[in-house]
């Protein structure tokens, strides 16, 4: 196996000039949709392997996320794909649900110039009639988790017999989820003159035993990132609900100084929308994308740079290449889904020298793109808290002081209104200090000047407090304070599930949050986990056909009072500072697995019998 070790910058040998997409062999129609995004060069993973896939090798890349690794397999599959096929050409694996619609999307963005070319993503959690209707229609790339794709292939469903390419991505996360079996079988059920290529960011024992059984005289290719940010950008990160984000950006306009703005969302459709909405609430912003004609960007642009226009809402592909003085701030109202996005992104600011800020959202279920972004980029951000109320009515009082002390330093205008004052109250026998309250009524029209203050929080009780009277009524009950109960899962030490595996399985599978959970206990044929008592029954029913480590769990209420058993592998009160790989920090990871309740028979919990072997 040759073996490379190289920057994220693209490849320069001495005496050569960079290579171009079009050097590396691409055909017109991918070439033109590079062109519509924006971009420009290959990076270096880029540049070695999409030659590679498309003289028909197989590739064992070694690269972490942000390398650009997507569009290094995408761009030569969708070059070399056959729209008239209806079976599905190529498979890509991926570990958790959001990198499977994270690689669709790039499929999608990359043949946006090619005609007939269908993409499915396949994972649990979504309604197996959307992927069935799909598949019946034909689809040319398939983009899954293990789970879901072994539920499909033991359905019969899905067919992969004309497959001609197979992709692996972050193959070693998908192992430490569990899903190495799964994997093996599925490689074991296609065809053995596919063409394969294996992507992981490390590369452990198993990695390498998969490699040398399953990839065909393979090309080594090992990347290591460089991306990196400007240390003069303040970098922030604010934990948020999707509903929240609307207000939690009215809010953060409130009381950040800022000059100019680029909001970036991830669809062309929600940057008019948002765009109205700041509108509606005084701002002056407007939206472009990709669909816009260049003359209404470009008016847009010049709008921004003379101060008539304070937020532009953005897609990544209307705003590369933007350079404009003004801009102070950058939000991702939508955080982008690889690294390299993220630093083209924030770059719109801190420019020529001068500071900037960044400011992301990050929802529970985002949590893992933020830690890839953080990896990526060697630089942690810092965390924030929605303003309060009490911090937009100083930041606005302070505003109102500014106005007034300005006011006061044109004395020409001050005196012409002293007149008028003097005359109102020689007339109308007021005060002047009620004549300036009502003209700073006048002034502020039907916009209150201070907003309400919140709704008084209860205070929580310490963690000691709280759990010695859950003790004393005899019950356990949630941070959300709902009462919890025990209820039964028939998989335990046995099958060596751990306490994150359970969690991540039942959260992604019950759209249960961290705080449903209590105790875990886990015993050598089943397990007990706390949930709470008031589950509902279409919950109960999803959770009991349920899969952890290939067995259904049939949960089921345990009528009897929870003794936990302790050990190194489950008892105890599910701790928040743990790792929680399976999903339950809104990456979905592990998780696959309690996706695999479906429909008919093989993983729906029925009696299924013995796995017949595949040949």
């Amino acid at each position: 196996m040759a073996s490379s070790d190289t920057s994220d910058a693209p490849i320069e040998a001495e005496g050569e000039t960079t290579p171009t997409f079009a050097d590396l062999g691409l055909g017109d129609a991918v070439l033109k949709a590079l062109k519509d995004v924006g971009y420009e060069t290959p990076s270096a993973i880029q540049a070695q392997t999409i030659p590679l896939l498309l003289g028909g090798r197989d590739v064992l890349g070694v690269a972490q996320t942000g390398t650009g690794k997507t569009a290094a397999f995408a761009l030569p599959i969708l070059d070399q794909l056959d729209t008239t096929q209806k079976a599905p050409q190529a498979l890509v694996l991926a570990p958790t649900r959001e990198l499977a619609l994270q690689v669709c999307e790039a499929f999608e963005k990359y043949a946006a110039r090619m005609r007939g070319v269908h993409v499915l993503p396949v994972y649990g959690g979504q309604g197996y009639g959307t992927q069935l209707s799909a598949l019946r229609r034909g689809v040319n790339i398939v983009v899954g988790t293990p789970g879901r794709i072994m539920d499909h292939l033991d359905k019969g469903t899905l067919d992969l017999s004309e497959l001609r390419f197979l992709v692996l991505d972050e193959a070693d996360e998908m192992l430490k989820m569990g899903f190495a079996e799964d994997v093996e079988t599925i490689l074991a059920d296609t065809p053995s003159d596919k063409q394969t290529a294996l992507f992981s960011a490390t590369m452990p024992a198993q990695i390498r035993r998969i490699s040398q059984q399953h990839l065909n005289d393979p090309e080594e290719i090992t990347v290591k990132s460089k991306t990196t940010t400007s240390a003069n950008i303040s970098q922030r990160y604010l934990m948020v609900s999707y509903p929240q984000k609307v207000d939690a950006l009215t809010r953060i306009l409130e009381v950040e100084n800022f000059d100019g703005m680029i909001v970036f969302v991830r669809t062309k459709s929600e940057t008019e929308t948002l765009a109205e909405k700041l509108r509606a609430r005084g701002y002056t912003a407007a939206a472009i994308s990709g669909d816009i004609a260049q003359a209404q960007r470009e008016r847009a642009v010049e709008q921004l740079k003379s101060g008539k226009l304070d937020i532009l809402v953005a897609t990544d592909v209307a705003a590369r290449g933007l350079d404009v003085d003004r801009i102070t701030h950058v939000v991702n109202y939508d955080i982008p889904i690889d690294p390299e996005s993220y630093v083209h992104r924030i770059g719109r600011t801190g420019r020529a020298g001068r500071t900037g800020d960044a400011i992301s959202f990050v929802t529970p279920r985002e949590r893992r793109l933020l830690g890839a972004i953080e990896r990526a980029t060697r630089q942690p951000l810092t965390e924030m808290r929605i303003p309060t109320v009490e911090d937009v009515n100083s930041t606005r009082l302070t505003r109102f002081d500014d106005a007034i002390t300005a006011a006061l330093g044109d004395q020409e205008r001050l005196a012409a209104f002293r007149e008028i004052i003097a005359h109102y109250v020689e007339h109308h026998d007021v005060v002047e200090a009620d004549v300036a309250a009502a003209l700073a009524i006048v002034s502020q029209g039907e916009t209150p000047l201070l907003l309400p203050p919140d709704p008084p929080r209860r205070e929580r009780p310490q963690r000691e407090d709280r759990e010695r009277r859950d003790d004393d009524r005899g019950e356990r009950r949630p941070r959300n304070g709902a009462q919890l109960s025990p209820y039964r899962i028939e998989v335990g030490r046995r099958q060596r599930v751990e306490p994150r595996q359970i969690v991540g399985a039942l959260a992604n599978e019950g759209g249960l949050s961290r705080d449903d959970f209590g105790r875990i206990d886990i015993r050598p044929d089943f397990s007990i986990v706390e949930l709470p008592a008031d589950l509902p029954r279409e919950t109960l029913d999803r959770l009991a056909a349920t899969r952890i480590a290939g067995q259904a769990i049939e949960l089921k209420p345990d009528p009897r009072p929870f003794r936990s058993t302790g050990g190194p592998r489950g008892g105890g009160r599910f701790r928040d500072d743990r790792p929680a790989r399976g999903g339950f920090r809104g990456d979905d990871r592990g998780g696959d697995r309690g996706d695999r309740g479906g429909y008919g028979g093989s993983r729906d919990g029925g009696d299924r019998g013995p796995r017949k072997p595949r040949h």
